[in-house]
């Protein structure tokens, strides 16, 4: 027999304290709100240091959880972590492998790293409810390429780490300046000039190709103007989509869900990349698109038929207060949506619930500046993320309604025969 079905997803969860003593009513109106999910959905942005060990992989926005974390998450609901993000490698392989493990023994649908590149890129795949559900997650950069997991070779041993979907960054220059470069990469080659310092063992060379320049690993191209480009690598492209396929063709209920912090100068607005790669997954099968990495609330699309939710910000979000950086208020808003399908998985309405992290307890402790958790959003603040929402997903035809301090999306089919 089938069923309706319901996925509810979050900002993501960046989250190293044990959230489990915070008795609130606030709080638990959040957590009635996704429980209500046959399948409750986060990015968990860290990684656990667990029997393996780890040790720092970078300096500053380092950081890690204990096991009983998790324990926290799925107490509130969370059912489905993807794990492919900037935090997954910050211990290392170690981390990598203890975040599997724990994450494993909890039974948690999960995706995006592995031991190796081959198991990385896995869909994870598990029955929620009524639903077998696949999750494919990838991470889109920028980052060191030693935190992507690769297969072993003759020379060299598997790398655990995470599911890359690999891009170039490409930078315009105006014609003028564009010559310049070209002349400099032409005299540092013809002088064979050694930069082992600057260029690491992967970079290629200095090379000018036609309207661009690859030097030593920054592309620069002619262009109007200055400006950033971000192309992803049609190959890497290639694999994750079939894998989705894939997933689709056994009739899975299918999540796809990118990581990137390629972030727009205005950081609440949509790089078009990251809109092109949404609707490549969803014309591949993918029946929800989810996307984190700039710490904002972003915009939603429902395309074919699928919710794209470009990017959700933050759901719990465990940083110091001193790294200043994080003030903005629209970095401690949200929204928590429960999409909800009917038995021949159309999708039907998506009900969206304003959240702010904010202080809901005495316990709360001094390393997050008691912002510990999400609760509802109310009154003007309310009004102010369903608005900002509303107006930034108008420019992808998506129109949501808002009543009091919530909002909702009903699909035309739903409106007129529900």
């Amino acid at each position: 027999m089938k069923h309706p079905f319901c996925a509810v997803v979050t900002g993501q969860s960046l989250i190293t304290h044990d959230i489990r003593h915070v008795q609130a009513e606030q709080f638990s109106d959040v957590e009635r709100f996704l429980q209500q999910g046959d399948v409750v959905f986060t990015n968990f942005e860290s990684t656990i240091l667990g029997q393996h060990g780890g040790w720092p992989t970078k300096g500053k926005y380092f950081g890690y959880s204990r096991p009983e974390v998790l324990d926290a998450l799925q107490d509130i609901g969370f059912n489905a972590l993807a794990l492919a993000n900037n935090h997954a490698f910050d211990l290392g392989p170690g981390g990598i492998r203890s975040t599997l493990e724990e994450v494993e023994a909890r039974g948690f649908l999960h995706a995006g790293i592995g031991i190796d590149e081959t198991d990385a890129a896995k869909p994870g795949r598990r029955q929620l409810s009524y639903r077998q559900v696949s999750l494919l997650a990838v991470d889109a950069g920028p980052g060191p390429a030693n935190m992507y997991a690769e297969n072993r070779t003759a020379s060299r041993p598997a790398r655990p780490g995470v599911n890359r979907l690999t891009t170039v960054r490409k930078i315009g220059v105006p014609d003028r300046h564009f010559r310049r470069l070209a002349r400099l990469g032409s005299h540092l080659q013809s002088s064979h000039l050694e930069l082992t310092n600057y260029a690491q063992p992967e970079d290629p060379p200095a090379l000018k190709n036609g309207s661009e320049i690859n030097f030593y690993g920054t592309v620069f191209m002619q262009a109007a103007d200055f400006g950033r480009l971000i192309e992803i690598d049609p190959q890497s492209a290639s694999v994750h989509l079939s894998a989705i396929r894939q997933a689709a063709s056994q009739g899975d209920f299918v999540i796809a869900y990118l990581h990137h912090h390629h972030w727009e100068p205005g950081w609440q607005d949509v790089p078009r990349w990251v809109q092109a790669f949404a609707h490549a997954c969803v014309d591949a099968g993918a029946d929800l698109f989810v996307s984190h990495g700039a710490p904002v609330l972003q915009a939603v699309e429902v395309y074919k038929g699928s919710p794209i939710f470009y990017g959700l910000g933050n759901f719990l979000f465990h940083v110091h207060p001193d790294e200043g950086e994080w003030d903005p208020p629209e970095v401690w808003q949200s929204i928590v949506a429960a999409c909800r399908y009917d038995a021949n998985r159309n999708l039907q309405s998506i009900d969206l619930l304003p959240v702010v992290i904010g202080e809901v307890s005495e316990r709360a402790g001094s390393e997050t500046g008691g912002k510990l958790v999400p609760i509802p959003a109310a009154g003007h603040v309310a009004r102010d993320i369903l608005e900002g929402f509303a107006s930034r997903s108008r420019g992808f035809g998506t129109g949501i309604e808002i009543t009091g301090y919530s909002g909702s999306i009903i699909m035309p089919s739903a409106r007129k025969f529900g």
